[in-house]
């Protein structure tokens, strides 16, 4: 029995109403987030670790006051830092790994006021757009339990939409908060480039491209995440200006009408799209047009396969930086004996590359962020679908499967998210709201894009859309009804 009637419909903001007004404590809502994921997890694999007594000190010990004190949390196992928590990043090679301290988000993330439940599943060294760690074995789409949450964070969201928790950490250097949003019918923003914390451990983590955040299933509650993480840390590499008033504030408050609007379901790498991911494309333009917003198709002229050239350098060096870290952290060579087939062919691409390789896909990824800049001259926002297709299946990008190189695996990544990666390489601020489902009940991602710095802008206009055509009420097939 749990302690709040029908716990998994309260967002964050609403659970930490109920601890402000005594009406539920920190280790009740603990106790019904632990009851829910003992509930859900056999069917959708995406918590990987349970932290009970490590959250039951945490209360103990007196939270801080913050806009989420009391409300349960999931960390994502994958690259932000958690003191004394599983640090595997999806991968046998690193089962041993403990994080030894709390990096700055996690940090803000306690400061909240967050009761950190538990870990979640991510690909292993989230190089997926879909959740199949080896390691792990599958996570599961609380909506079809056929096809993936996406990635790199779909734990995370599989259990944020399961009704576990009502926000979980993720990050996203490609899309990985804003695919899994997608394909499991969350809210998954990606905020400006610096907006929130890469330290200690990084600067311009993976050479910019990424960012820690999280998945909520509300605007609200996202707003006010990034109102708790927001703004720089000690020796941060670039300070960006800080918000004019708080992001929560924008929430209610919709952007002035004629707004300019680009959008094209076209996308420049030549990916098909699927029909059902079209129509809702179609059904959000006229949404936004019988708003008074300005809506012009339009997709910009970009060079896609420099732009893909870049990015399999980018990704697969920083890979390879990464995976050498780590293995000389647990004293072991990485081989197929303790890693996936395609990670070992991506960790080897990665190791091949010269630093003027490097340097030549900076100047390209540079190129890119000018070119978008531009194109964003003539616009206040840039909407596309999240994804080119459906959630995918399980076991249609298989990390594992033999006799795939690089270059390969990356076109199979960018056939199915030919969008999202660009935002992450320019910077600027992007979100993924679950506007639009299929006949069949699938979620269907919209994204935005703002220009950079203008994380208020899209806050705005993401409430609107949300009063306008609300999800609150959906349910997925697999959820906690407790």
């Amino acid at each position: 029995m749990t302690n709040v009637s029908d716990y998994a419909a309260y967002d964050g903001l609403g659970l930490a109403e109920l601890v402000r007004k005594g009406d539920v404590s920190p280790g009740e809502l603990l106790s019904d987030a632990l009851t829910a994921v003992e509930a859900i997890n056999p069917q959708l694999n995406g918590v990987t670790a349970v932290l009970r007594e490590a959250a039951e000190a945490e209360i103990a010990a007196g939270l801080p006051e913050g806009a989420f004190t009391g409300v349960p949390f999931l960390v994502k196992e994958l690259g932000i830092q958690a003191r004394g928590t599983p640090s595997r990043c999806g991968s046998k090679m690193t089962e041993e790994v403990v994080a030894e301290f709390d990096s700055e988000m996690m940090r803000r993330f306690r400061q909240a006021g967050f009761v950190t439940a538990g870990m979640t599943t991510s690909p292993e060294m989230g190089f997926n757009p879909t959740t199949e760690a080896k390691y792990y074995g599958a996570t599961h789409n609380p909506w079809d339990l056929s096809r993936s949450p996406g990635g790199s964070s779909g734990g995370s969201a599989a259990m944020v939409a399961g009704g576990a928790v009502p926000i979980a950490h993720g990050n996203d250097g490609g899309g990985s908060v804003r695919i899994p949003a997608a394909c499991c019918g969350l809210v998954g923003l990606k905020p400006t480039r610096q907006r929130v914390p890469t330290g200690p451990l990084y600067g311009d983590w993976l050479y910019g491209l990424a960012t820690d955040f999280a998945l909520t299933r509300t605007v609200r509650d996202c707003a006010a995440v990034l109102d708790a993480t927001q703004g720089p840390d000690a020796g941060a590499p670039n300070i960006i200006a800080p918000p004019a008033r708080p992001y929560i504030d924008e929430v209610k408050s919709p952007p002035r009408k004629g707004l300019k609007i680009a959008w094209s379901g076209d996308p420049v790498s030549g990916a098909p799209v699927d029909r059902e991911v079209l129509a809702a494309l179609e059904a959000t333009v006229t949404l936004l047009e019988s708003l008074g917003y300005e809506l012009h198709e339009d997709r910009g002229e970009f060079e896609w396969d420099t732009f893909f050239d870049a990015l399999v350098v980018l990704w697969t060096s920083n890979l390879a930086w990464g995976i050498d870290l780590l293995a000389n952290l647990v004293k072991c060579t990485p081989s197929y004996h303790n890693m996936e087939r395609v990670t070992i062919k991506l960790y080897e691409h990665g190791k091949s590359l010269t630093a003027v390789e490097l340097q030549e896909a900076l100047s390209r990824n540079n190129a890119m962020c000018r070119k978008m800049g531009a194109f964003m001259q003539n616009y206040d926002i840039f909407l596309t679908p999240t994804l080119a297709r459906l959630p995918l299946h399980l076991g249609e990008l298989n990390q594992d499967e033999p006799g795939v190189d690089a270059r390969e695996w990356s076109r199979r990544v960018f056939d199915w998210v030919p969008w999202t990666p660009l935002f992450n390489s320019t910077g600027q601020p992007a979100i993924s709201l679950p506007l639009c489902q299929t006949s069949e009940g699938i979620p269907v991602g919209l994204h935005f894009a703002a220009r950079q710095n203008d994380d208020a802008l899209l806050i705005g206009l993401a409430g609107q859309l949300e009063e306008a055509m609300p999800w609150a009420d959906r349910r997925p097939r697999v959820c906690f009804s407790g």
